[in-house]
């Protein structure tokens, strides 16, 4: 829940009346889910000294067998039911990235497809699934998380330093949803913060994580960027495109959303 905020941008075509709803939804929910976080720790150290909070592996199971006793298993369960709403969330976000990013050339084709039943992006949803489990190869989450979290970090601070940069120097240019200078202010500097942090406790990670990244420039100078790729390099992109709208029943946009 604590990141719907975030999602709810890459879903504003589905959206009714986005321009209303989305900041709506962001006021709402950030303070909500703000105060059950502060009360939850509140909680916590109300329940649990700080030595049981530093060495427990798990702070609300432990929480939970203090408080609720035989009841105690409905934490684990609970917190099973917000990690699979987190994923949720997360999976319906991310596929929808990857559905704009080909629509607009930069990513194969195939993956700007609908499935005419569901009227969803299903070969964007399968390719995140298939790149969840190429993560999940390694055994060290907390480098994985490293190399997330930093590019991922990286990548919103570019993103919020051009939305600023436009500001500056297109002021009159037309905004659908405007909001004070402070937030992305401070936004920027969160980012900032969460990019040299990493830098600096776990530079190997972070150096791995810039080097994957930088693979994909000689990939979009040689398969995005050129007007005519090689034939060979056509045809396969073509036939992969067939064959996934054949087994996927899936087929290309007809009309752009303009409300």
């Amino acid at each position: 829940m604590n990141k719907v905020w975030n999602y709810l941008n890459f879903v504003t075509e589905e959206l009714q009346d986005p321009y209303k709803n989305l900041p709506r939804a962001i006021y709402i929910s950030l303070p909500l889910v703000t105060v059950v976080y502060v009360l939850t720790n509140v909680a916590y150290f109300t329940v649990l000294s700080v030595p049981e909070v530093l060495t427990t592996e798990a702070v609300a199971v432990t929480f939970g067998v203090r408080i609720l006793g035989v009841m105690a298993w409905t934490m684990p369960f609970f917190v099973a039911c917000s990690t699979f709403g987190g994923v949720n969330g997360g999976i319906f976000a991310s596929s929808r990235l990857f559905f704009v990013g080909a629509r607009q050339g930069h990513l194969p084709d195939c993956l700007a497809m609908i499935n005419i039943k569901n009227i969803t992006p299903l070969p964007s949803l399968i390719f995140v699934g298939l790149l969840s489990c190429l993560m999940c190869t390694t055994s060290d989450v907390y480098s994985l998380i490293n190399y997330t979290s930093f590019i991922e970090s990286s990548f919103i601070a570019l993103s919020v330093s051009a939305l600023l940069f436009l500001r500056y120097k297109q002021p009159n240019l037309k905004r659908p949803i405007k909001v004070n200078l402070i937030f992305p202010i401070v936004f920027l500097l969160i980012c900032v913060f969460l990019i040299i942090l990493p830098l600096y406790s776990s530079p190997m990670e972070t150096g791995i994580g810039v080097v994957i990244t930088l693979t994909g420039i000689p990939v979009y100078f040689l398969l995005i960027w050129p007007k005519r790729k090689p034939s060979c390099i056509e045809n396969t992109i073509v036939y992969f495109t067939h064959s996934t709208q054949k087994l996927l029943r899936c087929v290309g946009e007809t009309h752009k959303r303009t409300d």
